[in-house]
Parts: C-alpha cells; sequence; structure tokens
C-alpha cells in the first residue's frame, strides 16, 4: 500500500567494488514530488530498506533500518532519511554481497522503491557543465585517488574535506562532445594491492544544424535533358526538423519545396542557377549551397574553307 509514483528520483552510483572483510559506503539521496514532503517528518519516523537482486521485499529484503534480522547485511543508514539522504554503509563485506541493489523508504503513507537508469546529462551545446566525484575515506587509508578519462584539455579541481575526496570538471559543452562518456575512477591502496571503482555519466548535448551540404546526383555539371537530384543533409541535435530549399537567378531569390531532396526529371537552362538549402531544428537554422551548371544537349559544328586567289 502506500503512495508509489513513478516520476521520484534517487541518486546513487552506478558501480561500487569493495575489498572483501571492508566496508562499504553508498552515498544516496532520493526525491519525492513536493506534496508528500509532509510524511517526511521526525514523528512519521522514516525506514530505509535495501533489496537485493530484485524489488520483492518478501523475497530480497537484506537491510532494515528499523528492524535487522540475523540473515541481513551489517551495516546503518548514516544520512538522514528525513532530509532525503539514504547514505548506508554496509561492513564487512563479502562476495555474497555482489549484485543490484534497490532503496526502499517507508514514511507514515509513503512506501516507494527507487531503481537506478542509466546516468545521462542532457544540455545545450554553450552551456557551462560541471561533473563532480566524489570519494569516501572513511573505510580506507590512505586516503584514494581520483582520476578522470575523456577529459582531453579540460582543467581539473581537486578537493578534499573531512572524509571525503572530491574532483570537478568544468567546461563550456560543445557538439563534439555529444555521447561522450566520462568515467571516474577512484583507486583505493589497501594492503600491498590496490583496488578501484569507477562511476560513468554520459553527455547529451543538443545543437543547431552543423556541417550541412548539398549534393548532386549524378553531378553538379549535367546534362540538358537529364534527371538530376539535390541531396541535402546535416548533422543536428534533435534531428533536422526540416529542410527547405530557394534558387538564386539572376539576382532573383526563389522560394522552392521543403524535404531534403529536389528532383528534376527532365532539367533544361532555366534550371540553371545557384540552389540552396536551408536545415532547421529547434536551436537554429544553416545554410549551404550548390551551383547548378547545365550543358546544351547538342553541340553544332561548322568547317569554313577560305579560298583566296591574287588577281594578276
Amino acid at each position: 500500500g502506500g503512495v508509489c509514483c513513478r516520476d521520484f528520483n534517487i541518486s546513487l552510483p552506478q558501480n561500487i567494488q569493495a575489498l572483501s572483510g571492508s566496508c562499504v559506503i553508498i552515498k544516496c539521496t532520493f526525491e519525492t514530488e513536493e506534496k508528500h514532503d509532509k510524511n517526511l517528518v521526525p514523528k512519521s519516523a522514516a525506514t530505509g530498506l535495501w533489496l537485493k537482486d530484485g524489488d520483492k521485499i518478501n523475497d530480497h529484503l537484506v537491510f532494515h533500518s528499523t528492524d535487522p534480522k540475523p540473515n541481513h547485511s551489517n551495516g546503518k543508514i548514516t544520512g538522514n532519511l528525513l532530509e532525503k539522504n539514504c547514505t548506508t554503509v554496509f561492513y564487512n563485506v563479502s562476495s555474497k554481497h555482489t549484485g543490484k541493489y534497490y532503496f526502499r523508504i517507508e514514511s507514515s503513507d509513503l512506501k516507494y522503491i527507487y531503481t537506478v537508469n542509466a546516468s545521462t546529462i542532457n544540455v545545450l551545446e554553450g552551456s557551462s557543465v560541471s561533473l563532480r566525484c566524489s570519494a569516501e575515506t572513511l573505510c580506507s587509508s590512505p586516503p584514494p585517488t581520483l582520476t578522470w578519462s575523456s577529459t582531453p584539455r579540460i582543467p581539473l579541481s581537486e578537493s578534499s574535506r573531512l572524509e571525503e575526496l572530491i574532483s570537478d570538471l568544468n567546461f563550456t559543452a560543445t557538439h563534439r562532445q555529444h555521447r561522450v562518456t566520462f568515467t571516474c575512477t577512484i583507486t583505493y591502496q589497501l594492503q600491498d594491492e590496490n583496488k578501484t571503482a569507477q562511476d560513468s555519466i554520459t553527455l547529451h548535448v543538443q545543437y543547431s544544424p552543423k556541417n550541412t551540404s548539398v549534393s548532386v546526383l549524378p553531378s553538379s555539371s549535367v546534362l540538358e535533358g537529364s534527371s538530376v537530384t539535390l541531396i541535402c543533409s546535416s548533422d543536428a541535435n534533435p534531428a533536422v526538423l526540416n529542410y527547405t530549399w530557394s534558387r538564386e537567378s539572376e539576382g532573383q531569390m526563389e522560394q522552392l519545396q521543403s524535404g531534403d531532396t529536389l528532383t528534376f526529371d527532365r532539367i533544361d537552362q532555366k534550371h540553371r542557377g545557384c540552389y540552396h538549402c536551408t536545415a532547421q531544428n529547434q536551436h537554429g537554422t544553416q545554410n549551404s549551397s550548390v551551383m547548378l551548371d547545365i550543358q546544351c544537349e547538342y553541340y553544332i559544328t561548322a568547317n569554313f574553307t577560305l579560298s583566296h586567289s591574287l588577281a594578276p
């Protein structure tokens, strides 16, 4: 029973690795609709549960913050659930703890299980992007180190605070970073070996049309009477909404049809001119043009013989 709404969000790392026999911290925050915040008050005594490899409480419950069982994982929620912080530490982890975990919040009439979706960021080209990677140092000595991948020429800033190491990436998004995955790797030095864990986030960049071009089949120099097709292409995200064609001839601009192709079944001299294609999406437009040169179908040649005689 209780409330179950699919637009709730949770922030969890995608992947965590831990050394057998040590502890592991799961950084965790969650969101609810504002109308349900009344359920997260001290008098309602919020409870956090972790489920493993499934979301059925009877079959997959491995941790209960207020009603632990002998077969449950040894741990505690260090975050304040009333502040929507579900950060949890598990102690003495082993290979049996490997699996996919789900978090459940129970507080008054609010009962909801959170799952984690693929981690992506959607931004508009030209906007500022800030990525932060943080690592808990509570369970590791010496402190871990953080490294980033997919970050050529992007400056790093690093800082540390009590029990946490932080590395920030700050940059301006460009269309070349569309679908680029940024991975932060945490390296722990434990005894005589290193252990690593990774978390990744993929950038989805929206941008206006780029690299717009017009190609002509079979070629831009065509024989009168032949069939010719102009094709316009462009790279845009979201994809181009529409292509529009226009022709410039003798200083006059003529609006033609829309669509990514423009076809002439039998081309003639009146079609000569410069053709412009405009690609457009909701973020802007870009133009490209091509000149059509129409060659005559027939050529007339004449030979002249000049006779010349001198008068006596």
